[in-house]
């Protein structure tokens, strides 16, 4: 059986409607039953059968640090996906990014290794991977700084990794996975979903950096296709394209019928900008929404070089403009 943590999250679902598809036996973990909402709602993108597709799968309550729970999750697995993580850059969420991100993924670390399991895919993120030098493009290979000014997030992914290979020392055997800028729709209000509806309100700005994107079938396709190979202990960039965020803004705009961004926030309106925010959050205690590392990411130009996993396996990116105007599609029909 196949255990899928994150299962009610953006990525976890869509795997399962992946595996559900290929007549696999999966066993999922949630932690609220709210978010059966919005794997339905993933599903119903897809498949008329929703509920159908839903109930083949053997929901069990748990959290990545419940290890009661993960006893009785973990029985019978024999290769799990770890897709559960908490998504913030706010500096005051570190200790929950720390506790979730990295003690989480050692625990389920440490019960695949229990639980003599075959496999086990992490689903990372590019936030993990370091920078390169100035005019090259970042690969696998790029070595993380920990002297740099990382965000919170991107220290904790990191963190988590090292648990994955600190497992593969202890005889597991495991790929990690590193995705771009997920898209594909399915959730609107927080993530990469909320992309697209900051740009349907109408943004008014736009910045001069860039990075790496993925459609979310092609990460799920890429998770499956590692998952049932002879590959293990290797890493992988998710990246078809590598796009300026004027541009992705102006090709979503484009397909959500509005127009797009024309002014340009300038480094120095973000500094300023981080600060009043930081300012904001200490008088009222309202969550933070620019930080300084995300600020300084959002003029940084990145670019990832996607390639190596078509050397391991045979592996296309979709067109990521047609996935882009697909999932504006399916969030004005459902907004």
């Amino acid at each position: 059986m196949i255990l899928v943590t994150g299962g009610t999250g953006f990525v976890g679902a869509h795997l399962l409607l992946k595996l559900l598809n290929k007549k696999q036996p999966v066993r999922a973990i949630y932690r609220n039953e709210k978010k059966f909402k919005t794997v339905k709602r993933i599903f119903s993108y897809y498949s008329k059968d929703v509920e159908t597709l839903f109930n083949a799968i053997d929901w069990v309550e748990a959290s990545l640090n419940d290890i009661p729970a993960l006893t009785e999750a973990f029985k019978d697995i024999t290769h799990v996906y770890h897709c559960a993580a908490f998504v913030s850059f706010e500096p005051d969420k570190f200790d929950v990014l720390q506790k979730t991100n990295i003690e989480g993924t050692a625990n389920i670390v440490n019960f695949c290794i229990a639980s003599n399991v075959k496999k086990l895919c992490y689903i990372s993120s590019i936030a993990a991977i370091g920078e390169p030098k100035p005019g090259e493009i970042t690969t696998e290979n790029t070595e993380w700084n920990p002297e740099a000014d990382n965000s919170v997030y991107a220290i904790t992914k990191y963190g988590a990794e090292l648990e994955v290979w600190r497992g593969t020392q202890e005889g597991l055997d495991a790929v990690i996975v590193s995705p771009g800028v997920i898209i594909g729709p399915g959730i609107w209000n927080y993530g990469s979903g909320s992309i697209f509806k900051i740009i349907h309100n109408g943004l008014k700005y736009y910045t001069k950096g860039s990075t790496g994107y993925a459609a979310v079938n092609d990460v799920t396709n890429a998770l499956f296709l590692l998952m049932q190979s002879n590959i293990k202990n290797e890493r992988f960039i998710i990246v078809s394209q590598n796009w300026s965020y004027k541009n992705f803004s102006a090709i979503c705009a484009k397909a959500l019928f509005i127009k797009p961004p024309k002014k340009e926030a300038k480094n120095r309106l973000l500094q300023i900008g981080w600060r009043l925010d930081w300012l904001k959050h200490k008088i009222t205690g309202k969550r933070r929404v620019l930080s300084k590392q995300l600020a300084a990411s959002l003029v940084l130009e990145s670019k990832f070089n996607g390639d190596k996993i078509k050397k391991y396996i045979a592996f296309e990116y979709s067109d990521l403009t047609s996935e882009i105007i697909e999932t504006c599609k399916f969030y004005l029909e459902k907004n």
